[in-house]
């Protein structure tokens, strides 16, 4: 096998993994709060408590995960175009 041919053949099975992975979990976890939620501070004294709530996923924890929203978006557009 080529090296031409066996990096197309991985880049493929990597973006039907990624696909299916959109498909079963659409929702993944915040990567600014960690999936808490809230930022986590800590008080004068060392110890860790609750901050603000996350700008970025509104204080839920989750997001949408980039595969799933350009698949929404991607819908939603042809949705409009064929009405």
């Amino acid at each position: 096998m080529t090296p031409i041919v066996l990096a197309m053949a991985c880049l493929l099975a990597i973006t039907l993994c990624y696909g299916a992975l959109c498909a079963g979990s659409p929702f993944g976890t915040c990567r600014k709060c960690n999936g808490f939620g809230f930022a986590v501070t800590t008080d004068r004294k060392g110890r860790p408590k609750r901050g603000k709530h996350c700008r970025r996923c509104k204080g839920c924890g989750k997001r949408v995960r980039i595969g799933r929203w350009l698949y929404n978006r991607a819908s939603r557009i042809y949705r409009a175009g064929t009405r």
